[in-house]
């Protein structure tokens, strides 16, 4: 391929994504469909601009692997472990029912046991990318029902890796090679965790300080395609190394910064990755034997969000807000693919069965974003109660406080809200810094606080109050500037060094600025005249009076910041106007 059809190729690709999405959006069938649809337009069904599929599907499911690093960040490990009872009950009695379900049905067509035991696992299997984008786009995942889903397409993903040995083990003479396989699994994942645990920490926090933003971007993708490749080659799933790394970094403070870096990448794979679905569908089996296929697909998905419905029911989620989410999680899954390609590779099933399969998933993947949208619109308009009550909604941990800039002035605040039971997310770029307040149990991670996406990523949408605590003035401005464009509404508050940074930040968009010392050098002045010789009270009532009249001041120059000689004037009429003050408080005594 010369570089001509390689630029031929991109260009198609990103062309059908900028048309096909917005298309499929604004008639609310969804961008996953939009991202199927010009993947059979472009494939060998199509006008053939891509002829081998397969190989762009390969490099696509980079896609997957990013957006399981970025679940993982999403997972500590002490959340993970409190999921352990849904990703263990719902998730192994979706797996196990579901197989069971569909190996009688399957039973009825095909003669082998192998094969049928087989088919029914790969086809009990979601896709996880599907699922979760599906569920992020309707709002569900913070909920009871989006949760429990999540944990069902959790327990998935890790039976991957017992299924692919249980397929391998049916090739003939397959016993001592599996031995060696679930050997060189176990010392991968040992590896992975032993580099996560020592070594990941060290290398980013050695990358912040002495690299550019550019050397951070590529940090974060070596370390998801590293722990991805580096289980690959172990006989273990890509997405389960970039999960478990992300898991591994999800209490670090690097968590955001690694987020942020990792979404857009995320975003145009994962698209890739559902036009390359689209491509690999063979239409011409669709056309041959239509109606059988659509049956087939419609029957899969019945049976597993039949499953599902009554697994969430039995989980309290009222099938009202199940039925959504088992419909999302009606379909077959990438993780099927494989599967079908290993059972075929290795004599199981016959070439034809794996094609029916194959389009049977890939038909299930585009009619769930369309029956996702008949149910929400039958369900909504059915609905006559609130749209959600306190109590179907999981506890949020989202913050109330970004503070950006975590060195003395932002940990008052921070240690403040934190005994209050408040909670805030802390942005500093100082990884040292970090490491060291870190020991204290402040929650700070490493970012660029200039940067919209770290923003976002640490919840800059949620939160009430932004406190800007930053040392450079200058990039403080910059951020004012930025937040305000995004989210006029949202409350900033800014320290500020002096006068004129105050003047700067305000004009910025500062809803208010904290001049730094002002306080503590009139706490001072009034340590000041109580060792001269006044009274508390007298002490006190003249610095509240200066206090006072400077803070009018500042607000009067305000106005004429840029005009030094009018600045000059003000400040000596303001000195006038203070001793005029204190001398008609001085004579009345």
């Amino acid at each position: 391929m010369n570089d001509s059809q390689v630029l031929n190729i991109a260009l198609m690709l990103l062309l059908a994504a900028v048309i096909a999405v917005p298309i499929f959006r604004k008639i609310k069938l969804g961008a996953i469909l939009g991202y199927l649809v010009a993947g059979v337009l472009l494939g060998p069904a199509g006008i053939g601009a891509v002829s081998d599929p397969q190989t762009l599907l390969h490099f696509a499911e980079l896609g997957v692997v990013l957006l399981l690093f970025v679940i993982g960040l999403e997972l500590d490990p002490e959340k993970l472990w409190s999921m352990r009872r849904h990703i263990l009950g719902l998730g192994s009695l979706q797996l196990l029912v579901t197989s069971v379900i569909l190996g009688v049905v399957l039973m009825l067509t095909l003669d082998s046991l192998a094969a049928t035991a087989v088919i029914a696992l790969a086809l009990a299997l979601s896709s996880t990318a599907f699922a979760i984008q599906l569920m992020a786009e309707r709002g569900v995942m913070a909920r009871q029902q989006g949760r429990r889903g999540f944990a069902i397409l959790l327990l998935q993903d890790l039976a991957v890796i017992p299924i692919l040995f249980f397929v391998g083990s049916l090739a003939p003479s397959a016993n001592g090679a599996n031995e060696l396989s679930l050997l060189a699994s176990l010392a991968a994942l040992g590896g992975l965790l032993f580099i996560g645990k020592f070594l990941l920490i060290p290398l980013l926090a050695m990358v912040s300080r002495y690299g550019s933003r550019e050397t951070m971007t590529a940090a974060s993708l070596l370390i998801v395609v590293g722990a991805a490749y580096g289980l690959y080659m172990a006989g273990l799933s890509m997405g389960m190394g970039a999960f478990l790394a992300g898991i591994l970094l999800a209490n670090s403070s690097f968590k955001h910064q690694l987020e942020s870096d990792i979404e857009p990448f995320k975003g145009i794979t994962l698209g890739l990755f559902f036009i390359a679905i689209g491509m690999t569908l063979d239409i011409a089996l669709l056309l041959s034997e239509p109606l059988l296929m659509l049956l087939a697909a419609l029957l899969l998905m019945l049976v597993k969000a039949s499953v599902v419905v009554v697994l969430l029911r039995l989980a309290q989620i009222p099938w009202r807000d199940g039925l959504p989410v088992a419909l999302m999680l009606s379909q077959g899954g990438e993780f099927a693919f494989v599967i079908m390609a290993q059972a075929q590779s290795i004599g199981v099933i016959d070439s034809g069965i794996a094609s029916q399969v194959n389009l049977v998933v890939g038909l299930s993947m585009a009619l769930t974003t369309p029956l996702v949208g008949l149910a929400s619109r039958f369900l909504s308009s059915r609905k006559t109660g609130p749209e959600t009550t306190v109590s179907e909604v999981e506890l949020s941990t989202s913050p109330e406080v970004l503070i950006l800039g975590f060195g003395r002035f932002g940990q008052t605040t921070g240690r403040i809200l934190a005994a209050d039971g408040i909670p805030f997310t802390a942005i500093d770029k100082d990884a040292e810094h970090i490491d060291f307040v870190r020991r204290f149990g402040n929650k700070v991670y490493f970012g660029d606080a200039e940067r919209m996406d770290v923003l976002t990523a640490a919840g800059i949408e949620q939160v009430k109050v932004v406190l800007l605590a930053i040392d450079d003035s200058e990039q403080m401005e910059r951020i004012i500037g930025q937040i305000k464009q995004r989210f006029p509404r949202l409350k900033v508050i800014a320290r500020a060094r002096n006068r004129s940074a105050y003047w700067s930040l305000k004009a910025a968009g500062a809803d208010e600025v904290i001049r730094e010392v002002f306080e503590a050098s009139l706490k001072a002045a009034g340590q000041t005249l109580s060792a001269i010789g006044f009274s508390s009270s007298e002490a006190m009532k003249k610095v509240d009076a200066f206090a006072h009249h400077d803070q009018q001041l500042l607000l009067e120059t305000y106005q004429h910041r840029d005009d030094l000689e009018q600045l000059i004037t003000l400040g000596k009429r303001g000195r006038a106007d203070l001793e005029r003050l204190f001398n008609a408080d001085r004579n009345n005594h």
